[in-house]
């Protein structure tokens, strides 16, 4: 049966019975990292400590849903094999290449990995100009057998979101949360509303991750918990069992 761990942040374990994907590692230390500018506030990144984790036992491949810092830091760069297939946007491909990845993969649409097939879907990382400024970025649907698992990535709720939900039937959905903003405009990340309504749509758990590590994801644990009870809110290390 299929599994997802987050590990922290962003970084998951995708676990099926024959292949385990390593999503968006950000493997630094507390605060090695400067804060994310123009900001509510000025703490270093990341926030909070990476629970204990050997970034390639067992790992099969690896996706970077995008370049951004909390999604790939040095410290990532630094630990993963430069052989380890690494899948990843079509545009940032040669970036990796450059870093001394062998094995890079861009996903134009689907590319299979062991018994998993990885798809590409739509994200949209804000709203109107901003959301333009911080592209490119995609969710990615894991499918394996009959389970499948969608990872929505840096999104808000728009009309690409339930589309996907739509098309893939996903039995675990997983939402990057924390409201992540900057000191003018709105969320780029899920807020609660955007959680809720994920939730009332998937038709299976909702998860959420993205919280806790990064100066800009303003939305708790805590205050998701309490306004959006249905939905999974794991801690750091947590495993989380796709429904039988």
């Amino acid at each position: 049966m299929a599994s997802l761990r987050l590990v922290r942040h962003a970084t998951l374990l995708v676990e099926f019975d024959e292949t385990t994907v390593l999503v968006d590692p950000m493997f630094g230390d507390v605060g090695v990292d400067p804060p994310v500018q123009n900001t509510p506030n000025d703490r270093r990144n990341p926030l909070i400590p990476l629970p204990e984790f050997d970034p390639m036992e067992g790992v099969d491949a690896v996706l970077v849903t995008h370049r951004h810092n909390d999604h790939f830091d040095d410290a990532a760069r630094e630990a993963l094999a430069d052989d380890v297939p690494l899948f990843c946007q079509p545009e940032e491909a040669d970036a990796f290449r450059e870093e001394g990845f062998t094995d890079v993969r861009p996903v134009e649409t689907s590319l299979v990995v062991g018994d998993v097939s990885v798809t590409r879907t739509p994200a949209r990382h804000g709203h109107g100009e901003l959301a333009e400024a911080m592209a490119p970025v995609a969710g990615f649907v894991f499918e394996s057998g009959d389970e499948t698992v969608y990872v929505a990535g840096d999104t808000v709720w728009y009309e690409e979101v339930p589309a996907t939900i739509d098309r893939f039937e996903p039995d675990l959905v997983v939402v990057n949360a924390g409201a992540a903003r900057f000191v003018e405009g709105e969320p780029i990340t899920m807020d609660e509303a955007g959680v809720q309504a994920t939730v009332d749509h998937a038709d299976c758990p909702v998860v959420a991750v993205h919280m806790g590590a990064i100066n800009h994801c303003l939305l708790t644990r805590e205050e998701l918990r309490e306004t959006v009870p249905d939905a999974v809110v794991p801690e750091d290390g947590e495993r989380v069992d796709l429904p039988r």
